[in-house]
């Protein structure tokens, strides 16, 4: 559960911020009858190894006041790809408006990416297991947006991170990877920011168009989609907006914007740890009071083992195939456990929750079944429910063994093969 990925180091320079990164894959699960090697991989800080850390030196850079640092700042991006891209960005919530944002992304099926605040996840943990649901990425946008506390010292910055990490990984089983920086990281971050997230084995995203939905209080709709539509560096655009209380005219422009790229041809996709992050030039110089080498091996060079990725895993049934990163699946009672929505509508199902009985309706392969996550059983057709105690619920989401849900689909579980960096799930 704990798996994820290792990217190499950032290759940084002050005046001209290039980055590069490598994801290096190995790892677990599958079912222990088939694969009795295979076991969850658990975290573990190495205290008794003697840790080597890379010290951090204080770059040249000219000095500039954040004011001018954020007017001049232009961001880096990393190569282009072929297809024209377009990701969605959220921040600042979730709030009131996240729900209509979320009606809007499902009435266009496309996906988005919601940088969200620990404090608000607290209040509003149900929004989080919806956007979790539905397919969305989620982002850490920090604890409370304090500019005065993140920017004063990177340990300050760094604890708002872990805090809402817990809080999201509480709520939804997983520990968002990707960060965003309040305001973006322009005349905020120094050089040791980046660097000492890298090593943690976080990814830290700008943007390279911004709607201006922040600028000041009210924006109006039309003034937004001008910005969010503007032009732009490159096939990909990632995209900044708001769905933070106050952001009414933000959720009016919405669809206007997603009309705007789907007729100049884009896709649209979430961002993920695998894409090379849009990210601003490092502009100010090196903060006062840069954390120590003990600290760093402490909490930074342990902390990038929770994102270390192990094999995926990849399912066939019947032509409809459907891949799970590590972290998106896990390993309970010798058998692979996947969230149950995710599962059914990568293979061409639909789950309907019904709030009233607090059970999963699920159709797939022709047929229907439903799941009672707090029971623990399963019932299909008219037969009597029985018990599958793997089932039960990680905050918002249902998790279920996968080999029931090709069991209930008609295909039932073949075999597995373990090929290069994935386990391969056979079906009948």
């Amino acid at each position: 559960m704990l798996d994820a990925v290792q990217p190499d180091r950032y290759l940084i320079d002050s005046q001209n911020r290039h980055v590069t990164s490598k994801t290096v894959v190995g790892g677990s699960g599958a079912d222990v009858s088939t694969l009795k090697s295979a076991k969850p991989v658990a975290a573990k800080p190495v205290a008794a190894t003697p840790v080597t850390v890379k010290p951090l030196a204080a770059r040249p850079v000219p000095a500039k006041s954040a004011a001018a640092a954020n007017k001049s700042a232009k961001p880096v991006q990393a190569k282009p790809v072929t297809a024209k891209t377009v990701y969605l960005t959220f921040d600042d919530g979730p709030s009131g408006l996240t729900g209509e944002v979320l009606d809007i992304l499902n009435t266009y099926k496309i996906k988005g990416t919601f940088f969200v605040l620990g404090q608000q996840a607290e209040r509003r943990p149900e929004i989080i297991g919806r956007i979790h649901e539905e397919g969305h990425a989620i982002g850490n946008h920090t604890y409370d947006h304090n500019y005065t506390e993140l920017y004063h010292k990177f340990t300050a910055f760094w604890n708002q991170i872990k805090q809402t990490e817990e809080i999201i990984r509480l709520i939804t089983g997983e520990r968002p990877q990707l960060v965003r920086a309040p305001g973006g990281t322009a005349g905020k971050f120094d050089a040791a920011y980046f660097d000492l997230l890298e090593q943690g084995g976080y990814k830290v995203f700008d943007w390279n168009v911004d709607s201006g939905d922040s600028k000041r209080k009210g924006v109006p709709a039309d003034e937004i989609v001008k910005m969010s539509t503007a032009p732009h560096q490159g096939n990909e655009a990632v995209v900044l907006l708001h769905d933070g209380a106050g952001h009414e005219e933000t959720v009016k422009a919405l669809p206007r914007i997603i009309k705007y790229y789907q007729k100049v041809g884009y896709r649209f996709d979430i961002l993920t740890p695998e894409i090379k992050p849009v990210q601003f030039k490092v502009q100010i110089e090196p903060k006062k009071g840069q954390p120590g080498s003990v600290w760093i091996a402490e909490h930074v060079t342990v902390n990038a083992a929770l994102f270390r990725q192990g094999n995926h895993l990849e399912v066939d049934m019947n032509g409809l195939a459907a891949i799970f990163r590590s972290g998106e699946y896990r390993m309970e009672n010798g058998k692979l456990l996947v969230p149950l929505r995710s599962a059914v509508e990568r293979l061409g199902g639909r789950v309907n929750w019904d709030a009233s009985n607090r059970t999963a309706k699920v159709w797939l392969g022709g047929r229907s079944w439903t799941a009672d996550p707090f029971m623990g059983t399963i019932q299909s057709g008219k037969s009597q429910a029985r018990q599958v105690p793997e089932i039960g619920m990680t905050g918002h989401t249902t998790w279920i063994p996968l080999r029931e849900v090709l069991q209930l689909s008609g295909h039932p579980l073949k075999a597995i093969v373990s090929k290069g960096n994935a386990y391969k799930i056979q079906t009948l």
